[in-house]
């Protein structure tokens, strides 16, 4: 049995970059492919391999600039409104159209709107013009022999133009680099085998190669995506060998850990030189930098924002590079965190936020830091930047934020933080539509941890659903006791029905909140603080039933989305939550309580320009009629305010 080899290491993010660079200049550093010619409708973009000169000069002849008569100059002169000039037609004075050669011995034009036909033969004119007056000489733009480009010049649309004014058809470009993108792993499918059938348990839908080949033509390079390639060490030998023999840069996404079936590592080592097996970074920590077969070799983990996040840091900088670029610079902001974060002591972190101005600050609230959650990448705005050592920040702490949205976009947004409801994403869709410029940022934290967002000035609004144990209403007594100083307008959205989330059929006939502390029944729960939870422990009260009873009362999860999952998946038999999350699904639903969601504006926010989108989508009868379709909403009274 072969012996278990170990690369995995803890390299600092600056060091690991450091190995890498030695690394590659050990094989003679980078080597920038080779030029290629291509037609200018091809060439947007692309870079040019060496200066472009012109081969014509533009215009290539001197051309009348205005429809008119072509004179001479000096046969115009005395000319004035109280003496006019006549010229003959023919011998002093030629018709001419823009852009039509300058006859013989003329050097000047006259505006047609300027000249007075006489007759047939005779003209007349007020006022004498000077030599070269409306007229384009010979290489006025550009003259033959002329720079037009340097080298390393990305092409636009304009350059396009101006090589074909100076004559020329095709132009030498720098080859984009072939990166190989080989995903592996027994487990994983394609998108279109997936779509064409039923995933079994374990299988996996194979979709970082795409996000990944997205980000290097992005970058300016060519992605190449070969074919899965299984857990076996021999065929990803054999591929990662062919592909160096093809490509400029080959980057295998998973199999860089160290698991039993982890080979990666191993077979760049066989092939070349790992340079570095694990970096401090989170996420990201066993990334692969190499050199093999003289050539850039990377793995990339296999989790997707640790793919991302690694490609950022390792694989946009060489795709630059073998361009012949300096990769440009992101821009960076400085925003305000409006929660604290706990961070790994030793790694640099690279935290995802949504970004929203709120007053005069920018803000910054994190997303889910899990590294297989894609959606955190479609969400985020930005990354945030924990530095190693750092443990972490506290909330309201300022951090430099990566952008990577707009900053326009950006400040047009409207930062919503508190309870999750599926009429939120709904509302983003639909204030888009009718207000192209704004953005709706959703977080998800609980409906009291959206009442404590906007007492910190972390939100513009706040969804909340918090029932009163001691008055039986909702949401006004939890504002005045967290928020007594500010003056917030509750939005009504909708009523909604919570109720009983279980498999069709419901197998076991639930049917009453007693029914969850049968020693049967497993049960996913929401988050403290979330209106949800709150409701549930009122109504445990008021049966006389107590929490300890219910079999997975401490599993919390924080949406409805996500009890939903947990039903579907079986690991658990009941959640409570909304019929849309149940439909969303395809669960039955068990309706126990009706409850009013509201949303809760500062009056400075909700009388704002910012809001304006906001307003007009809440009285919009198409976005009422969106929520109502979801089932088991009242959207009679939406909009208005309390």
């Amino acid at each position: 049995m072969a012996r278990r080899r170990y690369y995995l290491e803890d390299v600092a993010l600056d060091e690991a970059v450091r190995r890498f660079e030695a690394a590659l200049e050990r094989v003679g550093g980078l080597r920038l492919p080779p030029a290629e010619v291509v037609p200018l409708a091809e060439a947007r973009g692309r870079l040019t391999a060496g200066p472009v000169w012109a081969a014509l000069s533009s215009p290539h002849y001197h051309a009348a600039a205005m429809d008119g008569i072509a004179v001479r100059a000096a046969d115009t002169l005395g000319a004035t409104e109280s003496q006019p000039l006549q010229l003959t037609v023919g011998t002093q004075a030629i018709w001419v159209d823009t852009g039509d050669p300058m006859p013989p011995e003329t050097d000047a034009v006259i505006m047609a709107e300027h000249v007075q036909t006489l007759d047939e033969t005779t003209l007349e004119i007020a006022a004498s013009v000077a030599p070269w007056q409306h007229v384009r000489p010979l290489g006025e733009d550009l003259v033959a022999t002329e720079l037009v480009l340097p080298e390393g010049h990305r092409l636009r649309p304009v350059d396009l133009g101006a090589l074909a004014a100076a004559g020329h058809a095709t132009v030498v470009v720098r080859r984009r680099p072939r990166v190989a993108i080989i995903a592996t792993g027994t487990e994983l499918v394609t998108v279109e085998e997936a779509a064409s059938r039923t995933l079994e348990p374990g299988e996996i839908i194979e979709f970082n190669a795409l996000m990944l080949a997205g980000m290097v033509e992005e970058w300016g390079g060519e992605a190449i995506r070969l074919p899965l390639v299984p857990d076996r060490k021999d065929l990803l030998r054999a591929t990662v060998a062919e592909a160096l023999d093809t490509h400029d840069l080959v980057v295998v996404n998973a199999g860089s850990s160290a698991g039993s079936e982890d080979y990666t590592a191993t077979v760049f080592g066989e092939l070349g030189e790992v340079a570095v097996h694990g970096v401090a970074i989170r996420p990201g920590h066993p990334a692969i930098l190499a050199v093999a077969n003289g050539k850039p070799a990377l793995g990339l983990p296999g989790y997707p924002v640790s793919a991302a996040v690694t490609a950022e840091l390792f694989l946009r900088p060489l795709v630059y590079r073998l361009q012949g670029m300096v990769p440009p610079e992101r821009p960076v902001v400085e925003a305000t965190m409006s929660r604290k974060l706990l961070s790994p002591l030793g790694e640099d972190e690279f935290v995802r936020v949504a970004l929203g101005r709120v007053d005069d600050r920018l803000i910054a609230t994190p997303l889910s830091r899990g590294a297989g959650l894609v959606m955190s990448l479609v969400r985020a705005d930005g990354m945030a930047h924990i530095p190693r050592f750092a443990e972490g920040v506290h909330a309201g702490a300022r951090v430099n934020v990566t952008l990577l949205r707009d900053a326009a976009e950006i400040e047009g947004t409207l930062v919503a933080i508190g309870s999750h409801d599926l009429a939120l994403d709904l509302l983003g869709s639909h204030m888009r539509r009718l207000a192209p410029g704004t953005r709706l940022s959703s977080a998800n934290v609980g409906s009291l941890g959206g009442l404590l967002a906007l007492k910190r000035r972390d939100a513009h609004l706040a969804g909340t659903h918090l029932l009163d144990e001691a008055t039986g209403s909702y949401n006004r007594p939890f504002i005045e006791r967290l928020l007594p100083d500010e003056a917030i307008v509750l939005v009504h959205l909708a009523y909604r029905e919570q109720g009983f989330l279980v498999p069709r059929g419901n197998p076991q006939g639930l049917s009453e909140l007693r029914d969850l502390v049968r020693p049967d029944v497993r049960f996913a729960n929401r988050q403290k603080g979330s209106g949800t939870r709150v409701l549930l422990d009122y109504h445990l009260n008021q049966a006389g039933l107590s929490s300890d009873q219910i079999i997975g009362y401490e599993r919390e999860e924080f949406t409805h989305m996500a009890v939903a999952a947990a039903v579907m998946s079986g690991s658990a038999q009941v959640g409570l939550g909304i019929l849309a999350a149940a439909r969303a699904l395809g669960l039955d639903f068990v309706p126990l309580f009706s409850e009013r969601y509201d949303l809760a504006i500062p009056r400075r926010h909700w009388e704002s320009e910012l809001c304006e989108p906001l307003r007009r989508t809440l009285a919009d009868p198409a976005y009422q009629a969106a929520v109502a379709a979801l089932g088991g909403y009242d959207v009679s009274r939406m909009g208005e305010e309390t």
